[in-house]
């Protein structure tokens, strides 16, 4: 039989072991909530990414923006990628073009009379934009262009028409040719357009036209699918000298293949060509309707 002195030395040792158990319990409970106190600091160091990658989607040193501004001689301004790299903009050209807080680019437009080919009057022919053309290689000059009678020449661009107003007609993306007296072409054709048409988007593509000159005369279009003020991406391919298209939209469902419209070298077409991307805006019957379209990424590839 257990004496009472050992059974009070037995309780007392009991109840210290249960203590100890009870703190050493809640510690590695503390321990176990450490990660969850901490995970707060996980987006602060993935923002750096972020920004990398956004910064990703564009190539700034192989464009060139144009805006509707007087550039001194009736002509729009061109602005080049340090001043937009470096956010130097003036306040005038920020009316016209600005990043927005998800690194996405506002493009707002409307017609000021101020084209790349100069000054015009209302309903004069001309149409303003603010738009971006391509630099193939990065070289700062209008000569840095590529051909179609080689390699597979690829336009991604990322967009948006947020509105647009007069005959809600804007061009999102081109692959425009370049003449070349050497060859004795006079004209540069606007080969191939993209357009927002009241929610439509429309392929506008020029096919040889039986005076042998590649103008409007021989203009083609095909609606490839209604994407309205949706976001969406429009693939211009030109591989083995013809002209593809590609349209994914996610919110309206659409997600095409590539699909080939025409052979354009196996149709004679010799320009040197670039392309653009942004808000060229299809109305000048007066200076208040406008247009904006959220550029989100422009990628070009050149194989």
């Amino acid at each position: 039989m257990i004496n009472r002195k050992a059974f009070y030395r037995l309780v007392i040792h009991t109840l210290f072991a249960i203590s100890i158990s009870l703190i050493l319990t809640n510690c590695s409970a503390s321990e176990e909530n450490t990660p969850e106190e901490t995970s707060g600091e996980v987006p602060v160091e993935e923002e750096p990414e972020q920004e990398e990658e956004q910064q990703k989607n564009i190539t700034w040193k192989n464009w060139y923006l144009s805006v509707p501004i007087n550039r001194g001689n009736g002509k729009a301004t061109s602005i080049y990628y340090e001043a937009i790299e470096n956010n130097v903009l003036t306040e005038n050209q920020k009316k016209y073009f600005y990043k927005n807080a998800d690194g996405s680019y506002t493009f707002f437009t409307h017609f000021t009379g101020y084209t790349t080919s100069g000054e015009s009057s209302l309903n004069g022919g001309k149409y303003c934009r603010t738009e971006l053309r391509e630099y193939w290689q990065g070289n700062q000059s209008t000569s840095d262009n590529w051909s179609m009678t080689t390699g597979t020449h690829v336009l991604e661009s990322t967009l948006k028409v947020t509105y647009c107003e007069g005959r809600k007609q804007t061009y999102v993306a081109q692959i425009h040719g370049i003449k070349n007296d050497a060859l004795g072409l006079k004209n540069s054709p606007a080969t191939v357009k993209a357009q927002w048409y009241d929610g439509d988007l429309v392929i506008e593509y020029y096919q040889k036209p039986d005076s042998g000159e590649w103008t409007s005369d021989g203009d083609k279009k095909v609606t490839i699918g209604r994407v309205d003020n949706e976001k969406f991406t429009i693939s211009l391919k030109i591989e083995g000298g013809k002209l593809l298209y590609k349209l994914v939209c996610v919110n309206k469902d659409i997600d095409t293949n590539y699909i080939m419209l025409y052979d354009y070298v196996g149709n004679g077409y010799q320009y040197e060509n670039y392309f653009k991307t942004g808000n060229y805006f299809k109305w000048n019957s007066d200076y208040n309707q406008s247009a904006e379209v959220i550029l989100y990424s422009a990628k070009t590839t050149h194989n």
